[in-house]
């Protein structure tokens, strides 16, 4: 076997970017309305022409689909809505030709309901996989083991009557937290992953990957002292506690030093997605030291709002707590509201998407894009009777859940259903995304997807931006100035996040020449930098 994803460097996924598909949205080439593996393949010309490197795919594995795929049911197939293995192997041998690198989801803290290990584990206490899962006996009053919450709304812990015990899920009902604490459940998900490098996979996007372990003992959580705004709604009560024992475990680190040993047999990467209550502690215990995961995926840019200050804090925090790790910074994902809309607001315009581009792209770290931010798209506002989503369902209205960034990709302005799909989707096509179709943008050579293929290119030609130093300049609001450092070049960027224009002096760029290429309106004379709204400027030591 050729290990087809080993470069002549051994960090090659530190220059890369990341580009997130959403499988059920993204193209569909049987006319059922819901996206497969063959649509992927056919669109991954496309893309390519983006300029992106890795493509993380999101679970197309066997599923009952309660949780769209992340409730799993067999790790080792497709699942038929998807299309088959030989289906993935096709879409594997197109992105290699293409250069592109397939990374996929895994999501091993739990599995589905309807899995054959939770099936054979729920019979009774005896049987051979009794133990895979985690059950625990009620306490007197028949009340739960303790006061754990699901992600999802209510008590973590599900009643089984076969079994007169309560087992663990952390999201859904129908998805039981495995029980890592059994070699042998351990064994099985590190057999699974091999399953998929044997077949070429370059890498994993580890799902809920701090999950993986519970406190033995079941001691339930203090509240929290101070709340979760990152990965939590407030209208969820999830946030009010303190997750000091329901996930983050320090057995996991053993864990994750196995899966790495898996992946360097094939030379294959791992990002992990950690959404914990101090997350830069854990993403720094899980990149530390190149014997865990390679990269970690934050949440901490994907907040309802954003300010200069906060972007700045986000980083020169990760940078000063993390030592030695390495980040991808994602404004957007499958689980958030569209960027457009949850940072541009209402008025969200062409402008801001190119600025806030070029702001990603400056800072240190893997940039991952999601599906369809590319095309500048805004969130969609499902009505009740088309929401999807359980999460939405449970939360409604106050949170409206998921589905307003997981509408199908438009392809082609003019076509039923843009393109998407030949019958009615999964989710419909917002009227408003029509005019954003990709057909639309590709002759435009001020469009968003036009932008977004310049800047990620013009981003690889700077090698300070992909190995360089960070740090910031003191700028007022809504301001943010990042200074990128490798060797003796010094390179400056400066960001307005608002539509109102903005001057201000900055002794430290006097001395620097501004950068071709980069496309973002600006004006410079010395020390002075005029920005106008949504303005952008890049400048380089001589």
């Amino acid at each position: 076997m050729t290990l087809h994803s080993k470069e002549s460097h051994s960090q090659w996924w530190r220059e890369s970017t990341i580009y997130q598909i959403y499988p059920r949205s993204f193209a569909d080439s049987n006319g059922d309305g819901i996206g497969d593996l063959p649509g992927i393949t056919a669109k991954l010309p496309y893309v390519a022409s983006l300029g992106v490197d890795i493509v993380w795919i999101s679970p197309f594995f066997k599923s009952p689909m309660a949780d769209f795929g992340y409730d799993v049911s067999d790790y080792c197939d497709v699942d038929p809505l998807f299309g088959t293995l030989d289906d993935f192997d096709c879409l594997l041998e197109k992105a290699h030709q293409l250069g592109l690198k397939i990374m996929i989801d895994q999501v091993l803290s739990h599995c589905a309901d309807q899995h054959p290990w939770f099936v054979e584990s729920r019979q009774d206490r005896t049987n051979p996989k009794a133990d895979w899962f985690v059950w625990a006996d009620p306490q007197p009053d028949g009340t739960p083991p303790n006061n754990w919450l699901s992600v999802f709304g209510g008590s973590s812990w599900q009643w089984d009557a076969r079994r007169r015990q309560y087992y663990l899920h952390n999201f859904l009902t129908s998805q039981p937290d495995l029980n890592f604490h059994n070699p042998q459940v351990q064994q099985a998900l590190l057999d699974a992953m091999r399953f998929w490098l044997a077949r070429g996979v370059d890498g994993f996007r580890l799902d809920a990957c701090n999950f993986h372990f519970h406190d033995r003992a079941l001691r339930s959580n203090p509240p929290a002292t101070k709340r979760d705004t990152k990965t939590v709604q407030d209208t969820n009560p999830y946030g009010m506690q303190a997750h000091i024992y329901d996930k983050t475990q320090p057995e996991n680190l053993a864990f994750l030093q196995r899966v790495r040993s898996l992946l360097n047999e094939y030379g294959a990467i791992a990002i992990g997605e950690v959404g914990a209550d101090d997350s830069l502690v854990v993403m720094a215990e899980y990149t530390e030291g190149d014997d865990k995961l390679h990269m970690a995926y934050s949440f901490n840019l994907l907040t309802p709002s954003v300010t200069a200050g906060y972007i700045r804090e986000q980083v020169e925090q990760y940078e000063s707590r993390v030592k030695g790790g390495w980040v991808s910074w994602s404004v957007g994902n499958h689980d958030v509201a569209r960027v457009m809309s949850r940072w541009g607001g209402a008025e969200a315009t062409p402008a801001f998407a190119k600025m806030m581009y070029a702001m990603q792209m400056a800072l240190r770290g893997t940039p991952c894009l999601y599906q369809g931010d590319e095309l500048g798209l805004t969130e969609a506002d499902i009505a009740f009777e088309d929401l999807q989503d359980p999460y939405g369902k449970t939360f409604w209205p106050e949170f409206k859940g998921r589905d307003g960034c997981r509408t199908p990709m438009p392809w082609q302005a003019a076509a039923p259903f843009a393109g998407f799909s030949e019958q009615k989707p999964w989710l419909p096509v917002p009227a408003e995304h029509l005019p954003k179709a990709a057909d639309q943008q590709e002759s435009d050579p001020e469009s968003v997807l036009n932008y977004v293929r310049h800047i990620l290119r013009w981003r690889k030609q700077h090698a300070v931006l992909l190995h360089g130093d960070i740090a910031f300049v003191d700028a007022p609001e809504p301001v943010l100035v990042v200074r990128r450092t490798l060797g003796q070049q010094v390179l400056f960027a400066a960001f307005n996040l608002s539509a109102e224009s903005v001057t201000l002096n900055l002794p430290e760029i006097a001395a620097t020449q501004t950068m071709d290429g980069v496309h973002l309106p600006a004006q410079r004379d010395g020390a002075t930098l005029v920005l106008p709204a949504w303005g952008g400027w890049f400048g380089q030591t001589a």
